[in-house]
């Protein structure tokens, strides 16, 4: 019996730990955030105040949902329309709970973090809309597989939609307007409305145009070009791997390999 209460209060103990250190995560999440944009108008300097350490007080910052209202976990961050530049925000990945981000009419830009689903990989929603993003769409995007909403419309984000969203199964929104996209429109994506894709000037297919014959060859090259790729490292592999003498010794075979 003592032992069994041992083991309980042990348990127990482990519980509570593990709460403490994921509250501490998201406060520091929240303190990278507030560091690493810039806040013309001072609304999170003067709502994000981390001095006055209590239950659940990061919950009343402004943008901040929690959980619970006494628990210092982050559920959402919404921080839409507060003039916020600068790049993306950093420290996310403290948040450890968050299912929700929303950046919209913002004025942050830069490229969009290549490994998103490593940072927030519980999301549902994501809406960087109405900024001024730019570089190609991250296909780790396609990792965040509990995502059912997308908005990335109104930014600078060019290259091709990445072919790996049609891994984004319980996609039910997916806004790519008024970028700088190019190629086809993925099968997978072409149930939305056209409205979702318009103001790509090189973006076509359903449900938009159909691709003209130059986008088409852009697109076949891509294409062969990726599959080309794919095959040289293929064949590098399987040469090192069951021939390691000749690989080091050959040196057309390593120039070969070290251009792919």
């Amino acid at each position: 019996m003592a032992g069994d209460t041992k083991s309980l209060l042990w348990l127990l103990l482990l519980s509570s730990s593990s709460l403490c250190f994921g509250s501490e995560l998201d406060i520091q999440c929240l303190n990278y955030v507030q560091q690493s944009v810039i806040d013309p108008s001072g609304v999170l300097k003067s709502s994000w105040n981390f001095n006055k350490r209590t239950d659940g007080f990061i919950c009343k910052f402004t943008g901040v949902e929690c959980w619970h209202p006494d628990e210092n976990r982050v559920l959402s961050l919404r921080l839409s329309n507060l003039g916020l530049q600068g790049p993306f925000p950093q420290g996310l990945q403290d948040c450890t709970s968050m299912t929700r981000l929303d950046l919209s009419s913002n004025n942050l830009s830069g490229p969009i973090p290549h490994d998103m689903s490593r940072q927030m990989p519980y999301l549902t929603s994501l809406d960087l809309s109405y900024n001024s993003f730019s570089g190609e769409i991250p296909s780790d995007i396609s990792n965040m597989r509990d995502l059912n909403s997308l908005s990335l419309q109104h930014n600078q984000l060019s290259g091709q939609i990445p072919e790996q969203f049609r891994l984004l199964t319980r996609l039910i929104m997916f806004n790519v307007a008024d970028n700088l996209l190019s190629g086809n429109v993925p099968f997978s994506l072409q149930n939305f409305s056209a409205s979702n894709f318009v103001g790509n000037q090189e973006l076509c297919g359903l449900p938009l145009g159909e691709c003209s014959s130059s986008q088409k060859r852009t697109g076949r090259i891509n294409d062969a070009s990726s599959i080309g790729e794919a095959v040289g490292f293929v064949v590098g592999f399987v040469v090192a791997f069951y021939f390691p003498h000749r690989f080091v010794c050959s040196e057309r075979l390593r120039a070969y390999v070290v251009r792919i």
